[in-house]
């Protein structure tokens, strides 16, 4: 079975609309870095006090490890679309078999099928 235009056209729309979202997630935190889709977490001056300085440390660290996981999804979602774009997407990665749609629809950037997985 292949993929309706309609359907691709679908899914485009939710991978750009969550890779908008996740860009706006990771500009809260972080500056883009000169590498494409890659983000520097800002580390934020609350204060000399010994508590604000714990509370700066402790926000950077929940920060960086936020940024990697958005930075990864970010990855997936613009990979996605590449292989929209070249006709490669709804294929499994590991076996070449088609993606089930439904798994496809719940998770836009899969990148391979649920046996697979």
């Amino acid at each position: 079975m292949t993929l309706s235009k309609d359907f691709l056209e679908k899914i485009k729309n939710k991978l750009t609309e969550e890779q908008t979202r996740i860009q706006g997630e990771l500009e809260r935190i972080g500056k883009p870095s000169e590498v494409p889709g890659e983000y520097e977490t800002r580390f934020n001056d609350i204060g000399t006090d010994e508590d604000e300085n714990a509370s700066e440390v402790e926000e950077y660290t929940d920060n960086l490890a936020l940024e990697k996981n958005l930075e990864g999804q970010l990855k997936d979602i613009n990979e996605a679309l590449v292989r929209i774009e070249d006709g490669t997407y709804g294929f499994c990665e590991n076996c070449q078999q088609e993606i089930d749609p439904e798994r496809l629809l719940a998770y836009p950037s899969a990148k391979t099928c649920i046996k697979c997985k």
